[in-house]
């Protein structure tokens, strides 16, 4: 029955067989991850990168993951939280497409304070202010952590 259709239409079946060459390439969006140091952002993009979680080091300036998604890829530059390396995240803005602000919902009021400071700082950005937010309420398994709502 194949040999029948594609004596038949020998154009299609050649190139239902043969010519349907590679899929298409996924789009590819940059992102920006930002948050206080400890807030999770390295776990996060190793989990969403099906790496293992053991061996994890705080990201201590930047650093790119490709994040694969079935329909996209995520290219996403994680930047260092600690406070010297803070007042440099602007620097890396540029050509973002979305911002991931992970913060430690089991931190301390002061942490959680500056935590806020930081968000407002980039919601008021002039690269960052139109573009979409994603705010991760992180470590909502441990006993100190507030509620979103809280947050």
């Amino acid at each position: 029955l194949l040999f029948l259709f594609c004596f038949t239409l020998p154009w299609q079946c050649f190139r239902a067989l043969c010519c349907k060459g590679p899929p298409p390439p996924r789009p590819e969006y940059d992102l920006v991850c930002i948050g206080l140091s400890g807030s999770g952002k390295t776990s996060l993009l190793s989990q969403l990168c099906s790496e293992s979680p053991e061996n994890i080091v705080s990201t201590t300036g930047f650093s790119i993951k490709a994040v694969p998604f079935q329909n996209a890829i995520l290219n996403v530059k994680e930047l260092g939280g600690a406070d010297n390396i803070r007042k440099y995240w602007s620097r890396y803005y540029q050509g973002s497409q979305g911002v991931i602000f992970v913060l430690d919902s089991a931190s301390s009021e002061d942490d959680l304070e500056t935590a806020r400071n930081e968000l407002h700082s980039a919601l008021q950005h002039p690269q960052l202010c139109t573009l979409p937010f994603l705010i991760l309420a992180n470590h909502q398994d441990k006993p100190a952590a507030r509620s979103v709502q809280e947050v």
